[in-house]
């Protein structure tokens, strides 16, 4: 029956419905922890009643990260962390570990959904921390059975509810599946109001936080950690650490990739070899393989370079994929580099876009790039015709044909 039809009117009372003009603006102060790197991503602080869930490989941190984060809430605000996974024996152990021992955040080990929201009735507390969802159980449930598609469902779906209606932030941690995604139902990703994935660089022992969905900020936004004997502790100037160890070698150049509002610097590596075997290799991580493989059937086509030929190896570091078509130009200069054995300018970045008809396009946000870079020492910025970009320092190229000036015969 269409909505509004007499099977309808007489036995549900109709919504209440109101003009955007006559709804009360509400204006709600974040909970800010302090912790900078948490904050920016976060979108400035944990808004009044918002649901986030943050995901993660176990042992990479979650755990360490929430209660820091707790702790330092706690400082001005009620928290109350449940521990479903965890005896509160080894909570206060992890406590005492990180330097938290007099932390005022109030800690208990209930798993019952229901328990836990009559709390947050009883107590009104600023924010909840629940450690994990998979752990918890809701007895109302078909399914008793934790972690499982129904209980995640319900258990989820309670909890969104009571965080509008007590005005308290839930903050909950969740496990992932072997292939990286967020376990259990995709409702579960829909419902929460901003999604976190805390990732791991072995290399450096850094913890990246990255934002992947945050309707109170900006998506894609991270944060920079380092695991330490007292916790993770934020990492500032990552720039800096990723700048250390550039070799500006042979195959080697830097570019940029803007993570929400944050432009890293990256050296993109390559190596070029006359491959032994009938297939070349194309051995790729950093961005994605058909980027490299279209770039150097590019630079084939019209420099007649014989990459087809060759194996490529190609890898960006900092652990950071990068997307961005402001790659292709550090991607193409890397190749040719390798390819020749010939190091391109000392402490130089390329920005730019590679069309499939050899021309070079300016990148976008290339200002801010290229004033970052400019922070670090970078003194040349290898790009295409950008009004944006002026000043020394600058050297514009049109097309792939102009990139072998960069490379003279001997």
């Amino acid at each position: 029956p269409a909505i509004g039809s007499t099977k309808f009117s007489n036995k549900i009372q109709p919504a209440e419905i109101t003009h955007a003009k006559d709804i009360c603006d509400e204006e709600k102060e974040r909970l800010v922890s302090g912790i900078s790197e948490w904050d920016r991503v976060v979108g400035g602080g944990i808004l009044p009643g918002s649901f986030l869930l943050i995901t993660g490989d176990p042992g990479i941190g979650k755990s360490t990260l929430l209660l820091q984060v707790a702790d330092k809430i706690a400082t001005n605000s009620q928290v109350i962390y449940f521990s479903s996974e965890e005896s509160l024996s080894q909570v206060k152990g992890r406590a005492n570990r990180l330097g938290l021992g007099n932390t005022k955040t109030l800690f208990s080990d209930e798993r019952s959904i229901e328990r836990i929201i009559s709390t947050i009735e009883f107590q009104n507390p600023d924010l909840v921390v629940i450690d994990s969802i998979q752990s918890s159980y809701l007895s109302s449930s078909p399914d008793t059975f934790p972690g499982s598609v129904s209980q995640l469902r319900e258990s989820a779906m309670a909890l969104m509810h009571a965080a509008k209606s007590s005005n308290t932030s839930i903050l909950i941690t969740g496990h992932i599946t072997k292939t990286g995604t967020v376990a259990g139902p995709k409702m579960l990703e829909h419902m929460v109001d901003a999604l976190f994935y805390l990732q791991g660089e072995d290399y450096w022992q850094t913890r990246i936080l990255r934002s992947v969905k945050n309707r109170f900020g900006t998506i894609n936004e991270v944060g920079f950690f380092q695991m330490e004997e007292n916790g993770l502790c934020e990492v500032s100037d990552i720039n800096k650490r990723l700048l250390e160890n550039a070799t500006f070698a042979p195959g080697s150049i830097l570019i940029c990739s803007t993570e929400g509002s944050r432009p890293l610097l990256l050296e993109a590596q390559a190596l070029c070899i006359e491959s032994k075997f009938g297939s070349p290799q194309r051995v790729i991580s950093g961005t994605d393989h058909k980027r490299v493989v279209l770039i150097s059937a590019i630079l084939e086509k019209y420099l007649h370079v014989k990459l087809s030929s060759n194996d490529i190896f190609f890898k960006v570091s900092g652990g950071v994929f990068v997307k961005e078509s402001s790659s292709d130009l550090g991607i193409a200069l890397s190749l040719l580099s390798s390819y020749f054995q010939k190091p391109l300018p000392p402490k130089s970045m390329a920005l730019g876009e590679i069309s499939l008809t050899g021309h070079i396009k300016p990148a976008k946000r290339a200002q801010t790039m290229a004033r970052e870079a400019q922070k670090f020492g970078i003194s040349t910025i290898l790009t295409a015709n950008d009004a944006s970009l002026s000043g020394n320092g600058i050297e514009v190229f049109k097309n792939v044909y102009d990139l072998l000036r960069l490379f003279p015969e001997d």
